[in-house]
Formats: C-alpha cells, structure tokens, sequence
C-alpha cells in the first residue's frame, strides 16, 4: 500500500468510518479495490500518478463499471488529496456511504466545510 493509503485505512479503522466495515486490498471478480465497503456498497480507490496515463484511465473506466454493473459506487481520490485533505476525503466518503446520497459529491475543504479545494476538484466517481 502506498503512504496515501496506508494513512486513509488508519482513518477508515479509527473513526466514523469503522461502522462501514471496510475492508483494503478486497479481490472482487478479475479486481482488487484498494478499500471496500459491502454494507454500502462503495469502492474507495486512491490513485497515483500512474493514473494519469491516458492507458491507465481507461483501464480505470473499465474496471468502474465493472463494479457499478454490481451495484456498487466507486470514489476516486489522488494520493495528494488523501495526503493534503484526509478529513475532507473521510468526510466525502462518510457521505457518499449513506442512503440516498447524491451521485456526485464535491471534496469539502482541508479544515471542513463544503467548496472547493485547492489540491482537488474532489472525488472522480464512476
């Protein structure tokens, strides 16, 4: 695991996320998602700067709808967002985990609320 992921599971186990039961480096199908929560069915991956290869992205949009063609939402975060804004990325997580959240969410600012941040347009979800 990288030092981003190995940060944001310490988080996932240690707060408000614990109840969701994710589970790291969860084989699903031909896959393996970096963070799974079956209670509600959200894949949260962390990518690197290999994601940023245009090879790389297709991959990525062929495994997301692998898991949403099974019911499940995928967040995307980068190893900066994780690294620069892990309340943020915990508090996007927290909400898209709940019933009748919204399709798309926006990554609250590094200190809390709503907006726009500065290392990120937010999560990317599938």
């Amino acid at each position: 695991m990288t030092r981003a992921e190995t940060l944001l599971w310490r988080h996932l186990k240690a707060h408000r996320l614990a109840r969701l039961g994710f589970r790291r480096q969860a084989p699903m199908g031909a896959y393996i998602a970096d963070f799974v929560a079956h209670s509600c069915k959200l894949v949260v991956e962390v990518d690197g700067e290999s994601h940023d290869f245009e090879e790389r992205l297709r991959k990525d949009a062929q495994r997301d709808e692998w898991f949403a063609s099974r019911g499940y939402r995928v967040l995307r975060f980068t190893n900066e967002d994780v690294l620069r804004n892990l309340e943020g990325v915990a508090l996007a997580i927290l909400q898209a985990a709940e019933p009748g959240a919204p399709p798309s969410l926006t990554l609250p600012r590094k200190g809390g609320g709503n907006g726009e941040s500065g290392a990120s347009d937010g999560p990317k979800e599938a």
